[in-house]
């Protein structure tokens, strides 16, 4: 009991430390259960931990979104933010039904190419966040919408575990010429109707096979997730704004390879 909670804590911990920010919590969770040899039927235990992260998220932005729902009503600017969001989600929704059973199936089950992309991803972000142009767009609610759709399409790339959907966006943002801080904001808004979506969807597909019999691990999971999410959400606004996304590349670089030595040693 007190190894499998520990693990629990440990995983729900990772989560929510690593899915807001650009290093594929998808990835990392896959590779930590891996190693330390923790399945969970359907992935139960993973998509539920998921959703610590999501109430974390709305908890954070409640205040916003609410506010920009309620301006809605009267203010053409607070309608064109909500179809800016929308549009980036619609590519995600296409994309992600039409994949779904490919990306579970043969993708998830792959440790080296989930290390790979860690690796790849990483000397990306390093490379645009010296190289990213001049920023022309400084407010996320209020990026032009063709630009909006194209970040949409970004962030599916990030259905191939190890690139990660925050990683993918805020890169597609950069070279966009949207400023770092509002890339991250517009990354954190998509997220919310992407990850209850996908969160939802594999709920559904997988309602039959759901096993909660570990209810105390995914507690555990789920509330560590929950903190940590918040603690993250809370400080990476602020850290990206003066120091930019380099620490995260080098992170995604050294978990990459050290995955990818310790798979080549058979471990």
């Amino acid at each position: 009991m007190l190894d499998n909670t520990l693990i629990a804590a440990f995983l729900g911990l990772l989560e929510g430390l690593t899915e807001f920010i650009p290093v594929s919590s998808t990835g990392h969770l896959l590779l930590a259960g891996h190693f330390l040899g923790f399945t969970s039927d359907s992935r139960t235990f993973e998509v539920v931990i998921q959703l610590g992260a999501i109430l974390a998220l709305t908890s954070v932005f409640a205040v916003k979104v609410g506010r920009l729902f309620m301006d809605a009503r009267h203010d053409m600017a607070a309608r064109r933010a909500i179809v800016s969001v929308a549009l980036a989600f619609l590519p995600a929704v296409v994309i992600g039904l039409l994949a779904h059973g490919y990306i579970k199936s043969v993708l998830f089950e792959s440790p080296k190419l989930i290390s790979i992309m860690l690796i790849i991803g990483g000397v990306i972000l390093l490379v645009v966040d010296r190289i990213a142009p001049k920023p022309k767009h400084f407010d996320a609610l209020e990026l032009p919408l063709g630009k909006s759709l194209a970040i949409g399409f970004c962030q599916c790339i990030a259905m191939i575990p190890g690139v990660s959907r925050s990683g993918a966006t805020i890169v597609g943002a950069l070279l966009m010429g949207v400023e770092k801080r509002a890339a991250a904001e517009f990354s954190f808004l998509l997220s919310l109707p992407t990850m209850i979506a996908a969160v939802s969807y594999d709920l559904f597909k997988s309602r039959h096979d759901l096993d909660f019999s570990a209810v105390w691990d995914i507690a555990v999971g789920f509330a560590v997730a929950f903190l940590a999410a918040v603690l993250v959400v809370k400080w990476v606004l602020s850290y990206v704004s003066r120091h930019g996304y380099a620490i995260f590349g080098w992170w995604r670089i050294i978990v990459g390879t050290a995955a990818l030595i310790a798979l080549m040693a058979g471990k």
